[in-house]
Order: structure tokens, then sequence, then C-alpha cells
């Protein structure tokens, strides 16, 4: 089964064309990086203006790169939630019309249960049931995957996620936009143990988590230092922030995988690109006699390749789009409305 599928959930446009849940024949993306490195963060206008400039040129590529012509796929793929709701938008109105224009399905894909698929990609061995830990910019999350789209969310963020405190950060410190990857490569060289900062817990909810205090507290450090005209040592607060990100996701993600005993942990999403966290978490998983899947640095960033892999598993489970079919901000990766019928 031969599926494009389209992703336009934030700051990148996303093109592919996948083959039955597992194999990519193209895969393009088209950063906006460049808009809004000058606002230090996203601005949502511009990046549904960029979106809508280029989805369809990025899906043409990406049928020209597969070797596909229209009418060899099989339906449409399509992030429907959650996300900034006009760049969301964007990305379900086109591929409304392409797979009306083609008469084929139009599937909604939940944006979480892409990142979950990417793993896919890498390990055609990976099965569900498995406990997976999502974090990225918008989301952070643990959830227990009971069958390709069967989930329950086992714990979430009660405020920012992780990528957000990692964006918020970076900005505030001036060293630059998108704020994980910077903090990730000045983290390097410093000591993650010479700025103490906080990992909070939710009490009585222990998959839980809060990174508003860890924000607050990097925040709060840099300004102090401004004005007392004291220097920052940059490279050793970035990696006291990675460690203290890590050091939260990494204890709930492997707390869930025991708790569950499926034995396997997945883990997905824009943060599980950071190295401290990766490294750790093998460390962690390792110890305890958990089987650990990460998705590759290529998919832990918003692609459109993660999102053709769930709506095959979505397909087969019998989830349609209409010409009805909306756009939503906000939605829970279990809520009842990811099953179209």
């Amino acid at each position: 089964m031969i599926i494009l599928s389209i992703e336009s959930s934030c700051d990148e446009t996303a093109a592919a064309v996948t083959e039955s849940g597992r194999r990519v024949l193209s895969s393009e993306i088209h950063s906006q990086i460049d808009i809004h490195t000058l606002y230090g963060g996203v601005v949502p206008e511009l990046a549904s203006r960029s979106h809508i400039q280029a989805v369809q040129k990025l899906s043409e590529l990406a049928l020209r790169d597969a070797g596909v012509l229209r009418r060899d796929l099989d339906a449409v793929a399509v992030t429907f939630a959650p996300g900034l709701i006009g760049a969301v938008l964007v990305g379900v109105s086109f591929a409304k019309a392409a797979a009306l224009s083609l008469g084929i399905p139009i599937i909604p894909v939940h944006h979480i249960r892409g990142h979950v698929a990417a793993n896919y990609i890498a390990h055609p061995e990976l099965e569900p049931p498995f406990a997976c830990l999502v974090a990225s910019g918008g989301n952070s999350l643990i959830l227990d995957v009971r069958d390709y789209t069967d989930y329950r969310v086992l714990g979430s963020t009660r405020d920012d996620a992780a990528g957000e405190c990692f964006d918020k950060a970076a900005r505030v410190l001036g060293i630059g936009y998108p704020g994980g990857a910077q903090i990730d490569a000045l983290a390097q060289s410093g000591d993650p143990e010479k700025y103490p900062l906080p990992r909070a817990r939710v009490e009585g909810h222990p998959f839980d988590m809060s990174f508003s205090g860890l924000k607050t507290a990097v925040v709060n450090l840099a300004h102090n230092a401004r004005q007392s005209g004291r220097e920052l040592d940059l490279p050793s607060l970035a990696a006291s922030l990675c460690k203290a990100v890590s050091d939260t996701l990494v204890s709930r993600a492997v707390e869930a995988a025991l708790a569950l005993g499926y034995g396997k942990l997945a883990v997905a999403g824009g943060v599980a690109a950071n190295s401290v966290v990766r490294r750790s978490l093998l460390e962690e998983a390792e110890k305890r006699g958990i089987q650990t899947y990460l998705a590759p640095l290529e998919y832990c960033g918003d692609n459109a390749a993660m999102i053709g892999c769930q709506g095959y598993y979505e397909y087969l489970a019998g989830v349609r789009g209409s010409s009805a079919l909306n756009a939503y901000a906000t939605l829970s990766p279990d809520s009842p409305v990811c099953r179209f019928r």
C-alpha cells in the first residue's frame, strides 16, 4: 500500500511517500528556521503562510523522488492534530483536496502517534505492546502503546514541554534558535553538576512531569547574572539543563516500562535527539533489563514519513477522514476523536 503523507503541524512542511507502514520511499522537509530565527521562536502566521507556499511543490518532489505516479497512490495521510491551528489546517486542506481529486481515501493521523511510528521505520522488529516516551517542543508524554492504534496516556507534562524549556532557555541565554540543538552542542564541553537545577515531581502522579520551574530557574540565573555583572558558564549551564531534563524524562520512562511489564521502551520526538537523553536512557534501560528502541536522528524531528507509516496502521484499523475533516490545536493521542470512520 503506497501512501502520500503530509505534515505541517508547526514550523516544518513535510511530504513523504511510504509503503506498507515500514518502508520510506521518499521524505522531503522544508524548514522554516531562517524565517523564525529573527524572532527567536515560531511565529504562527508566518508558519502558516510558508506551509501554503511549500506544500504542493514539496508533495510533487516527494512523488518524483519515490518514482511514484499520482495514479499509484492508494491513500493520503495527514496530521490533523495537535499543532498550530493555522499550520495544521494548511496540511489538512491540501490533503483533502489531493484525496478528492485522486479519488482515494484520506487518513487522519495524530501527530504524537506519528512520532511513535518513527520507530517502526528503523526497527522493523518492533511491535506493540510497548511503553513509549515522546518528548518534543510541544509535547512530553509517556504512552502505553497497546496496539498500533490503541493508546493510553500514562503521564504528561502539567505545563511546559521539555523542548519548550530548551527553546526558552536558549532564547534568554542568547544561544540561538532552535534551542534544543544549540544547547546540546554547547553542553558537550560543560560541567553538568555546576548549576543545581530543580527536578519537579507531581505528588500522586508518578509519570507526570513539570518543566516550568526548571525553565524559570534558568531564566532567573541569566537575569541575576546580568544584573550583578557576573559571567555565566554557558556550557556548564547548558549541560546542567540537559541533565535536569534527562533525569526527569528518563526516570519516568523507565519506571513506566517496568510498571507495564512489556520489557520494551521506545523513544521519539525532537528531544529524543538530545545526546544526554539518548545516552542516559540507554544506560538506565540496560541496567533494568529493558529493550530500548530509539528513533533515528533524522526521524526525531517533525517529518511526513512517520505520518505515512502510522497512517498505514490507521487505515488497517478502518480509520477514514471525509471532506468534513477538521484540524485540532490540542488533542490527546488516546482521544476517541482519533478513531474516525
